[in-house]
């Protein structure tokens, strides 16, 4: 549904004391988070959830990570086995995900749930989200802001870009400090397995519990960002590129491909550094989706740490639409 207008909002205490009206009234929030900027409503009103896939045109049987302010909220919306709880308490606030079973006292809509008997829980580190979700007092449901499938936003003008006129308010809070979507993990039986890479990584979660995580692969669709295609531009992209052409734009990484020829090349990190490759990867597949090229050619990127999450980000990018 159409919205009248789509209001800037600041970080000041006016301003999220209005997003927190805004959403206890069934409205649409985008807000930032330290992953990428989220498109909240309240989690526990079904009729505001249906607005997040309207204004997203997201499938509703993709179900939607629940933000909560603490702990202390989650537990009341999920069940948490000693392994969820010693994630939580050694990753939150943070970039991670929980996918634990509902608990009997869960207040997060079934729709927000895709009608699953789990839910995926996550509190924030942003100092801007964890204010908002303290002012509004319920677990608020925030997939990423911008149409489904496309690049994810990282600036509050890639969330305009997509949904102006489609949500109540954008907070600004600048650019977004880790750039790719949080790390996602089932805590559904004794053997965790990995959904979604991201911030937080595989060696993190490994070295902390003592044990491998297992793989997503042929796993329901009990998460965001497990659909093969998804974060895609209008672009066709190819990964581990070797060569530039005329017609291409080019998304380097350590200077690969600086001597080939292209209509823009953007480099996520001349040093190779993979968290700076993270903060800038959406801005970057933004940048040159927009000059136009039919292809985006993506030069190798190391999948090791934080590598796997941008390669996933890429490899979904990449996949048949």
């Amino acid at each position: 549904m159409a919205k009248s207008r789509t209001t800037r909002l600041l970080q000041a205490p006016d301003d999220l004391a209005e997003a927190a009206a805004l959403l206890r009234r069934g409205g649409l929030v985008a807000f930032p988070t330290e992953t990428v900027y989220g498109l909240g409503a309240d989690a526990t009103q079904g009729t505001a959830v249906a607005g997040i896939y309207d204004a997203k045109g997201r499938p509703s049987f993709n179900p939607l990570i629940a933000h909560v302010a603490d702990l202390a909220a989650a537990q009341r919306e999920g069940l948490f086995n000693d392994k969820a709880l010693t994630l939580a308490r050694a990753f939150w606030p943070g970039p991670l995900t929980l996918v634990v079973p509902v608990a009997p006292s869960c207040s997060v809509s079934s729709l927000a749930r895709a009608g699953l008997d789990s839910i995926g829980l996550r509190v924030p580190s942003h100092p801007v989200a964890l204010a908002l979700l303290r002012s509004f007092e319920h677990p608020i449901a925030a997939p990423s802001a911008n149409r489904s499938g496309h690049v994810s936003p990282t600036l509050a003008a890639h969330v305009l870009a997509d949904l102006t006129g489609r949500i109540d308010a954008v907070i600004e809070g600048g650019a977004t400090e880790v750039g790719v979507e949080s790390t996602i993990i089932s805590c559904l039986d004794n053997r965790l397995r990995l959904l979604r890479p991201g911030a937080v990584t595989r060696a993190q979660v490994e070295a902390l519990l003592g044990e491998t995580l297992l793989d997503a692969d042929g796993d329901a669709l009990i998460a965001p960002g497990m659909m093969q295609s998804h974060y895609a531009p209008n672009a066709s992209v190819l990964l581990n590129a070797t060569q530039g052409a005329a017609s291409a734009a080019l998304l380097d990484f350590g200077g690969q491909l600086a001597a080939e020829p292209c209509l823009m090349r953007i480099d996520l990190s001349p040093s190779r550094d993979l968290s700076e490759a993270a903060a800038h990867l959406f801005d970057a597949l933004r940048q040159l989706d927009a000059v136009g090229a039919q292809q985006i050619r993506v030069a190798p990127i190391p999948s090791e740490g934080l590598g796997e999450a941008i390669m996933d980000r890429l490899a979904r990018a990449a996949a048949p639409r």
